[in-house]
Formats: structure tokens, sequence, C-alpha cells
């Protein structure tokens, strides 16, 4: 059974909190969102980058704020307690793009991002 609307706009505002972290360069929405033991994965200028989630906010909060960032999130599914965000993110720290893949489950009646796994573009890796 598909969930209802009210849940993909709760699960919208959640997936939110990332989004105006990077925008804004400040991790404490991020921080909001995601749970204390959530992971990351993903390749990073063909780096893979792995861990906890505190790597996330270090990269939020170091980067900072770029006026050409821009992002759509895509809520693809919702099954009850679990639910899956793609973010489209373009021009972060000026230069990167990323397609991000969050893992989110509801706990306590609130949605938290337990994982996230991204690209990079191919065209914005820098190979030193």
């Amino acid at each position: 059974m598909r969930s209802d609307m009210s849940e993909y706009e709760a699960v919208e505002r959640a997936a939110q909190k990332f989004v105006d972290s990077v925008g804004s360069g400040d991790s404490t929405p991020a921080k909001e969102l995601f749970y204390d033991e959530a992971v990351m994965f993903g390749y990073l200028d063909g780096k893979l980058e792995h861990g906890p989630i505190q790597n996330l906010y270090d990269n939020i909060d170091t980067v900072g704020a770029d006026p050409g960032y821009r992002a759509r999130i895509d809520v693809l599914c919702i099954e009850e307690t679990v639910a899956i965000v793609r973010v489209l993110e373009d021009n972060w720290g000026g230069r990167i793009d990323f397609s991000d893949f969050l893992l989110l489950i509801k706990m306590d009646g609130e949605w938290k991002a337990v994982a996230k796994v991204y690209n990079q573009n191919s065209d914005t890796i820098r190979r030193d």
C-alpha cells in the first residue's frame, strides 16, 4: 500500500535538513537529520570515503556555503518505516555535482537518516 501523502512530505522535510546544511555551510541542520551512528560511503575525486557521519559534518563545515549551490530532493520510496531519498546536488563547494541516496527509518515518529551513499558526477572529478 502506498504511504499517505503526508509521509512523503515529512520525508522531504527531513531531507531538506541535509540540503540546508550544505547550502549554508553549517552542519547543524544535518545533525538533526542523521542518526548518531549513521554512516556514509562514496568516491570523492576518485578516492573512497567511508565512515561515520561525522565525516559529512566536517566536510560541510570545512567547505562552507556557495551561492551557486542547488539541490533537488526526490522521495523515491516509502514503506511504512523505511524511506529512500535521492538528492541531486549541483555546485557543492563551487565545483562538485553529486547524486546522493539517503536511507531513512522512522524512529519514535521521526524520520532519521541512517546511511548516505553518493556518486560524484564524473565531469566534476579532480584528479591531482
